[in-house]
């Protein structure tokens, strides 16, 4: 599917969707718990991957008018009947993977091509460390994974410097075992924000998860915990909602965003680099809205470290902002659904922008953005985040625009009801 974007100035109000990140945990932790109910669950692409694989485990999941009623196995995965298919959602393979190695038998799992093709091995060798069999079909670290259960726990390390997943994965996994764990990162961990939701969604469920900061970064995980999450209320996605304020920004309108309340999420920085690059802003937080009124951008440094999801957006409102932008410390940016650094200053320089592509940075000069025939892909965040380009520049269509029910099902029906000229062909 393609979207032609056309010159386009929005204004008005609008909820940010429910929070990705949030959704994806608590399905996996409810699961791993007894009887639990969520409120406001994205339902996307990849929150469904997260709901099938946690049904292969033995969880019972009912939808119903923004609920999910989800029946746990306590604790007790069973060995899948097939093949899980995470479709293209990476935090799902990461986390059903750690999972796969409480059962007693054997999972096998896969994913879309982009999944085949995006680096597990610090997981599974962490895993086979911890008393697993697991390895990559094509000796690779990519996906087909084969997991033999059998997690027991113990003391080892993990490059934190790849994806946060992996960490994640088994701190969600590890309380469950018999053994206390002891889990020490080497490197510099990259998106630490997530890493934070994660253990605040266990201490929600009644897990522990002990923190030592130092010159390492160590993570105790007590042994034979179980999770009890009841009930929880998904948040709003300060992902998601990047791109409506970016929108605005850039278009010189106003929009207001309901439901952005504070959260762990790392991705509210998109408000203070929108303040730090001139945007009008403010943010209610016992309210949880946030107003935002475009005025003239100028260049900013920011640091991806831990926000990677932010950088498509940060790099179309470089591009139309005025001076110089540099986005560093974002090589971790190349692994995830697609290379987001290549892809951007790609995407950009057919548009018309001056963009130098480092290993880790992207250095953006400010320009005239033009209309483009661009690709998007296949990666939603890219092709929400040209969409707001197309709808400064005009005469724009992007390729594989489907890949928006990945996290954002709704963002054009969104954009549309918000003033945008957007068609879908």
């Amino acid at each position: 599917m393609k979207v032609s974007v056309s010159t386009s100035k929005i204004n008005g109000e609008v909820f940010a969707p429910p929070s990705k990140s949030y959704t994806h945990r608590a399905i996996t932790i409810a699961a791993l718990s007894d009887e639990c109910v969520i409120h406001r669950p994205l339902m996307s692409a990849d929150t469904l991957a997260t709901i099938r694989a946690c049904e292969a485990f033995g969880a019972c999941i009912e939808k119903s008018e923004g609920k999910l009623y989800i029946r746990g196995i306590n604790g007790k995965p069973f060995v899948p009947g097939d093949v899980i298919d995470v479709a293209n959602s990476g935090t799902t393979l990461r986390f059903m993977t750690a999972i796969s190695a409480l059962t007693n038998g054997v999972t096998v799992l896969t994913g879309d091509n982009s999944i085949r093709n995006r680096p597990n091995q610090p997981l599974l060798d962490v895993l086979n460390k911890l008393g697993v069999e697991a390895y990559s079909t094509r000796g690779n670290g990519c996906a087909p994974l084969v997991v033999r259960g059998g997690l027991k726990g113990g003391s080892t390390m993990i490059d934190g410097s790849i994806s946060s997943q992996f960490i994640s994965s088994l701190l969600i996994a590890c309380p469950l075992t018999t053994q206390s764990t002891t889990l020490s990162l080497k490197g510099e961990m990259k998106s630490r924000p997530y890493v934070d939701v994660t253990i605040e969604l266990i201490g929600m469920a009644g897990g522990e998860i002990l923190v030592e900061e130092g010159n390492t970064t160590k993570f105790m995980i007590p042994a034979n915990q179980r999770y009890n999450l009841k009930e929880y209320t998904v948040p709003g996605d300060f992902s998601s909602a990047s791109y409506l304020l970016a929108a605005a920004a850039l278009t010189g309108s106003t929009v207001i965003v309901k439901n952005l309340f504070p959260s762990k999420q790392g991705d509210v920085d998109i408000i203070d680099v929108l303040e730090r690059m001139g945007a009008e802003i403010s943010w209610d937080k016992g309210n949880g809205v946030v107003k935002v009124t475009g005025n003239g951008l100028k260049g900013t440094t920011f640091d991806a470290g831990a926000t990677p999801d932010l950088v498509p957006t940060i790099a179309v409102l470089a591009a139309c902002a005025e001076g110089v932008t540099v986005i560093e410390n974002a090589e971790h940016v190349r692994y995830k659904e697609t290379d987001r650094l290549h892809a951007m200053a790609l995407e950009l320089a057919k548009m018309g922008i001056s963009v130098k592509e480092e290993p880790d940075q992207l250095i953006i000069t400010g320009g005239t953005l033009q209309g483009a025939e661009l690709h998007g892909w296949h990666d939603h965040r890219i092709v929400m985040a040209l969409t707001i380009a197309g709808m400064v520049a005009g005469d724009t269509t992007i390729d594989t625009a489907e890949s928006v029910e990945i996290s954002f099902p709704n963002f054009f029906e969104e954009m549309i009801s918000l003033g945008a000229k957007v068609t879908l062909f």
